[in-house]
């Protein structure tokens, strides 16, 4: 196991049981590189990605270089405690980059997490996803896995501040990239998001 990724897990279970807990339901059946799709709606959905994922996962972070890699606290942050692969969200080429840059950690057999919605939700609705994380999928031959974040708007909103509540994250089940779509998933997302989901789960004490 990595020990890198060992050491983010353990620091960011920690730090979901602190701000109010973390229940995880569905179980992790990866193997090799993967994608995670998720909603998005806080900073706080990748801190509990990072403790619902298992350390063996590797995984890192699709995101925004303007924002993540302009300011040096935020470019600590996101090598040494998060793992990110910054992508520009403006010009031409940005899926190039993304397979650039995503492709070789998924070659390296880990998890690409990416948010399709591009950017954090204000209100809490899930926006349309981009198609970006089902071409990398098929390009990559990799399985896509859906994520449904839920309780981290209240946690840390966007624009707002930090607040202790329970959180909760169910992992879907590894999908085939060629048999579905982006619209797909967001649906998939939207129904997770909208029920009572029963499985396998597991607190993280506050």
């Amino acid at each position: 196991m990595n020990i890198a990724a060992a050491l983010r897990h353990r620091l960011w279970r920690a730090i979901c049981g602190a701000s109010g807990g973390l229940t995880v339901t569905g179980q992790w059946t990866g193997a090799g590189g993967s994608i995670v799709v998720a909603n998005h709606c806080s900073h706080a959905d990748t801190a509990v990605l990072l403790a619902a994922l298992p350390a063996s996962a590797r995984p890192v972070f699709v995101a925004a270089a303007d924002y993540w890699f302009d300011v040096p606290v935020r470019r600590c942050i996101a090598t040494s405690l998060i793992g990110i692969l910054p992508v520009r969200r403006s010009g031409g080429g940005n899926y190039d980059a993304l397979l650039a840059c995503a492709g070789r950690a998924l070659r390296a057999g880990r998890t690409v997490v990416v948010y399709p919605e591009g950017t954090r939700s204000a209100d809490g609705a899930v926006a349309e996803f981009h198609s970006g994380a089902v071409r990398l999928a098929r390009a990559c031959h990799v399985p896509i896995v859906p994520a449904a974040i839920a309780g981290t708007a209240g946690v840390l909103p966007k624009g707002g501040r930090f607040s202790p509540a329970p959180m909760r994250v169910h992992l879907g089940t590894p999908l085939d990239p060629h048999a579905t779509s982006a619209g797909e998933l967001r649906s998939q997302i939207v129904a997770m998001l909208s029920r009572e989901v029963t499985g396998d789960r597991y607190a993280l004490a506050s």
